[in-house]
């Protein structure tokens, strides 16, 4: 057999001209070499020489596996696949890397994030604040008025070696004219005060319920907006912002599902969002399912917008959706995360556990019953075990009334959640989508609750020993980075991103394990499990070619593995590496000042891509007053339309 990364079978064999620079092919062989058609389509694809984790235990290991019409057509040795398989297909050499099922984040925001991934400039990964403020200074010399330049999470202060975040005057230092919004989890956003101007925030603006705009000593605005404990005031700032016309849209979908492809997901189940209105802000998403162009299979779950309408968003929407509503790559995935705003408790461990109101319980009750009703999966935001005891009272006593009688339900977070509550769930036949928020958080919960309370936080290995579904996710983009490889190292190793240790043994999840979460896991949780997760004959043929052994690394390099090929139905939708070329091109990103063209997405290996020179020095001293955010600047949200906060944005608390 060649060791080239493709070999020739006898029918439809092609190379593209990345994949021949990579064999070193030149001059008139590599002139010779075909490309491959533009949608990549193959009749049926060969990987061979590899190491292939099928997650199927009745053959758990391969050297090659075949595809035909999207989906796994054998699994087994090299020279097996090659006897019965060779001769008809395009013939792709692992060289001896690891392949596993594509990765399935069970709770991200795909659909709000590809609207706008083109216009944030992304902090993921970054291991120094030098290196953040070199970018946020060369963005925001690119980025023409009136245009904001906004980092808008992923990233938190304890990442960076400075364990800091910039000050306001570093910030209004660097960009004097052009409004900068910079996110920081779901705690508080920083302005600078050309994007107070744009805001329209002054002396008069008044503080929004749950949110505080900080203000200096005359009580004008410093540029620092606190959530008190919900982040309406930051996400009604944020939404002030300029918007990209909706061609533009399609755009920056379409690059954000390539940034997740390149690290190595294939599929997502989307949790809506505050600010993302059915069916009125589905027609990107939508339009590109129907120009071909999706290359992650989504399947998206409802979010009432109305506060104190919530039955009658579920009601209209389930006269004109059926429950799975779709096909394999865009379908519909029932209700929630947010299912009544009386049940959302908020998730910033700096602040107090809330209290939920008294309204919770009828409330909820009316909706679950109608969706039980009508057949809809439903999933529901809950952080903490005291709104998930309040919860599972309702859906225990809503069973009594109409049984759930295997309709697929779950609850999104956990972290604290306790055994008899576990229990309560597996007896009713939910699962628990868990996501990497203490990968962020977790030194902000070690504060408030103590090193003992975050030991299992949350008990994901308890889960899965009561025999719950457990999938795992990253709840991006707001907070959370998208990146699966951090989700993976946080499960396996129990650190934070800033390098925390949080867990136990106890809590720590093996390799196989954590990427079963991650495959299997996730596809309960859209009623794919017969077809998702696994190699195996007739599962969807989505899987990935890893950068990195994920099984032999060291713990320290799992968070920066990609995908070095990325397959989606037999169609590959990245390409990296030697298999470069093989992949569609993306056009630019729009606009063309977009970050993305310069800096790209996650920065793999904490180094900011796309910096020729960075200058590796502090942008200012360390500020004492900042670390205890005396500093601070107050500001007062958007309140002088408290109907367009709510209609608008959802929840006060959305980040989700």
């Amino acid at each position: 057999m060649s060791s080239s990364p493709l070999d020739h079978g006898r029918r439809n064999v092609v190379l593209a001209s990345g994949a021949a620079m990579a064999l070193g092919l030149a001059g008139g062989a590599a002139a010779a070499i075909e490309t491959l058609p533009k949608e990549r389509r193959m009749s049926t694809l060969v990987i061979r020489n590899a190491r292939v984790t099928t997650l199927d235990p009745q053959q758990p290991h391969a050297q090659a596996l075949a595809v035909q019409n999207g989906r796994i057509a054998a699994v087994g040795s090299d020279e097996q696949i090659m006897r019965e398989w060779g001769n008809e297909a395009t013939i792709i050499d692992a060289q001896g890397r690891r392949i596993v099922p594509g990765l399935n984040d069970s709770h991200t925001h795909l659909i709000r994030g590809g609207l706008n991934y083109n216009l944030e400039l992304r902090w993921d990964g970054l291991r120094s604040l030098a290196d953040a403020m070199a970018m946020l200074k060369a963005q925001v010399d690119r980025t023409p008025a009136p245009q904001w330049v906004r980092v808008v999470g992923g990233f938190t202060a304890t990442q960076f070696t400075e364990k800091r975040l910039p000050t306001l005057q570093e910030l209004n230092d660097i960009a004097p004219d052009t409004p900068v919004f910079l996110l920081h989890l779901y705690d508080r956003a920083l302005l600078n005060r050309a994007a107070l101007r744009a805001c329209g925030y002054t002396k008069e603006t008044p503080d929004p319920p749950g949110g505080q705009i900080v203000r200096d000593s005359l009580g004008n605005p410093t540029g620092l907006l606190l959530a008190k404990p919900n982040a309406l005031i930051l996400y009604a700032t944020l939404a002030k912002g300029p918007r990209l016309p909706i061609e533009y849209q399609a755009n920056s979908t379409r690059h954000f599902m390539r940034e997740l492809n390149r690290l190595g997901i294939t599929s997502v189940i989307d949790a809506g969002g505050g600010f993302q209105n059915y069916p009125e802000d589905y027609q990107v998403i939508e339009q590109l399912h129907r120009d071909e162009q999706l290359t992650v299979r989504i399947a998206y779950n409802l979010f009432t917008q109305n506060k104190g309408s919530e039955v009658n968003d579920f009601r209209g929407w389930s006269e004109i959706l059926q429950p799975r509503q779709g096909d394999d790559l865009l379908r519909h995935n029932g209700a929630g995360e947010m299912l009544v705003f009386s049940a959302a408790d908020f998730e910033l461990f700096n602040e107090p556990r809330p209290e939920l109101p008294p309204e919770l319980e009828p409330e909820l009750h009316d909706v679950v019953k109608l969706l039980v009703e009508k057949r809809w999966p439903f999933r529901i935001h809950a952080t903490y075990d005291e709104s998930i005891t309040r919860i599972l009272d309702v859906y225990e006593q809503v069973n009594r009334e109409v049984p759930f009688d295997g309709l697929h339900w779950f609850i999104d977070h956990a972290e604290t959640i306790t055994p008899r509550n576990i229990e309560r769930i597996r007896a009713l036949g939910g699962g628990i989508a868990v996501q990497h928020r203490m990968a962020y958080q977790g030194e902000a919960f070690v504060e408030r609750y103590g090193v003992q309370a975050a030991r299992h936080t949350p008990p994901v290995k308890r889960m899965l020993a009561e025999g719950v579904p457990v999938g795992a996710g990253t709840d991006a983009t707001r907070v959370a980075s998208y990146n699966p490889w951090v989700a993976l190292s946080w499960l396996v190793t129990g650190r934070t991103v800033g390098g925390l240790a949080l867990y136990g043994d106890e809590n720590l999840l093996e390799r196989e394990q954590a990427l079963r979460l991650w495959t299997q896991g996730s596809a309960w949780f859209s009623g794919d499990e017969d077809t998702k997760g696994t190699l195996k004959q007739g599962q969807l043929a989505d899987f990935i070619v890893l950068s990195s052994d994920f099984f032999r690394v060291d713990d320290a390099q799992i968070a920066d593995i990609t995908s070095l090929l990325t397959v989606v139905g037999g169609r590959i939708v990245h390409a990296d590496g030697d298999y470069a070329g093989l992949a569609p091109q993306l056009p630019p990103a729009m606009p063309d000042w977009s970050p993305v063209n310069k800096f790209g997405g996650y920065h793999v290996g904490g180094t900011a891509t796309g910096l020729a020179a960075a200058h590796h020095h502090h942008h200012g001293v360390a500020c004492g007053t900042h670390g205890a955010h005396g500093h601070a600047a107050q500001h007062a949200a958007p309140t002088d339309d408290l109907t367009a906060f709510w209609g608008a944005m959802g929840c006060s608390c959305f980040a989700f």
